[in-house]
């Protein structure tokens, strides 16, 4: 995700060393933005990088860092101004995870998974040269940057594949001796997520279409940010529904390779109810969908 940020925006010598290595593989990128008490509200971020020579010191707190465990570099907002307006005193840094001074502690969430973290910095050491851009115009880059995140939250392959198999599981269901795909209030809700899979992957092809001739993703984003998250979390509601009591047990040893037992329910129930809750995350992270309302708002209709 951090490509289109550093083809826009970053130094000759930034696009041809991190290029590269974005493209095979040699670097693991996380997202270093949100804190405790800046996420929503991400203008609000406290840690700070104070220029030191040819080096920025940085110490601060990031808080949800998705896969940050595994992470060799982070792409992260910190404060080195002050200024009326918060958004104009931040600065976007590519910073090291294995420089000294970073602590990763792994967020455990309520299925015992450790998918998020917090990331604590305590003086670290950052090379100018890993400032993207100009000094205090990282918000810029960040809002630039969040643009492409939403518009591939649109997540139209993802959706397909889901309604797809939720298709199949409520094709075999059945409800009154009949499949229950031909139940009246079930076929309307999965046609209603056909129409809306269909809209949106119509406005998605136009806005990669508008990217390509040379635009960039604009309020359009915010859109299919909020359509496509709450398409995910609809079909994944109704699949939940079409597996009836075979969606509540929750085996986690059936989700590993080499599963012997006997699963509850078809294959891949299992998975069905904690990625239910999961896929909760989508309408809050990428911005809230309440805060992408604003920005259509404002970007649109001038509110």
């Amino acid at each position: 995700m951090l490509a289109p940020v550093l083809l826009k925006y970053g130094s000759e010598g930034q696009k041809a060393h991190w290029l590269p290595r974005i493209k095979d593989g040699s670097d693991w990128w996380c997202q270093g933005y949100s804190e405790p008490g800046a996420g929503s509200d991400l203008a609000a971020l406290k840690t700070r990088a104070i220029r030191d020579g040819d080096h920025y010191v940085v110490n601060g707190q990031k808080t949800w860092t998705t896969l940050g465990q595994h992470a060799t570099m982070m792409f992260a907002l910190v404060r080195t101004g002050q200024s009326e307006r918060r958004q104009e005193g931040i600065s976007f840094l590519l910073i090291d995870m294995a420089s000294p001074g970073i602590e990763v502690r792994p967020i455990i969430t309520l299925d015992g998974g450790h998918e998020v973290n917090e990331v604590f910095f305590s003086d670290v050491r950052v090379p100018v040269a890993n400032l993207v851009g100009e000094e205090n115009r990282g918000w810029t880059y960040a809002k630039y940057l969040l643009t492409y995140e939403r518009t591939g939250m649109a997540s139209v392959g993802a959706s397909t594949a889901a309604l797809n198999w939720l298709r199949s599981i409520a094709g075999k269901a059945r409800r009154n001796g009949q499949p229950l795909l031909d139940d009246p209030l079930f076929a309307a809700r999965i046609a209603r997520a056909e129409i809306e899979l269909a809209n949106l992957s119509t406005t998605a092809l136009r806005v990669v279409a508008a990217v390509a001739g040379g635009g960039a993703p604009g309020a359009e984003s915010s859109m299919l940010k909020i359509k496509g998250t709450e398409l995910r979390q609809e079909i994944s509601a109704l699949t939940r529904r079409a597996l009836g009591p075979h969606a509540q047990p929750f085996m986690p040893e059936a989700l590993e390779e080499g599963f012997n037992g006997e699963a509850v329910g078809p294959e891949g129930a299992a998975a069905v109810t904690p990625q239910y809750f999961n896929l909760r995350k989508l309408s809050i992270f990428g911005g809230s969908n309440e805060i992408q309302k604003n920005i259509i708002s404002k970007m649109i209709l001038q509110l």
